[in-house]
């Protein structure tokens, strides 16, 4: 099966396994997704991730979800820039994300990043997603 958009299916795997208040989330490894992972660690949104071989061929992330009184730590999470329309920013207009309770996660020319380390490095680039 083919996806065309790998991480929109990563985060839609988010979306519906915190929706069932389910504790592991199982998705296909990727570079990209890995490093959006270490971000959603870093920003303290997941418990952490680890990386799983099925059957000594498929590789996995394990994502561990983060629950608060019962309740999903995300409360939101979507793609911004998808295939067929890539969103761009610059380093002094990248977007807020519910009055800075949330995060951009950017792809920048300096590794993925939070929009706040992005600022801090003045980096501008592709907003791939927002949490909150």
């Amino acid at each position: 099966m083919s996806i065309n958009d790998p991480l929109g299916d990563m985060l839609t795997r988010i979306r519906n396994a915190q929706m069932r208040k389910k504790s592991k989330v199982m998705t296909p490894a990727s570079k990209l997704r890995g490093w959006v992972l270490d971000v959603l660690h870093e920003e303290g949104f997941i418990r952490g991730y680890a990386e799983v071989e099925l059957l000594g061929i498929k590789r996995e992330f394990e994502i561990e979800l983060k629950y608060y009184d019962g309740e999903p730590v995300i409360s939101d999470i979507r793609r911004v820039s998808k295939p067929g329309r890539r969103v761009y920013s610059g380093a002094s207009e990248l977007p807020r994300v519910r009055n800075g309770l949330g995060i951009s996660i950017i792809s920048t020319p300096k590794g993925i990043m939070s929009d706040s380390t992005a600022r801090a490095a003045n980096v501008g680039g592709e907003v791939l997603c927002q949490v909150y």
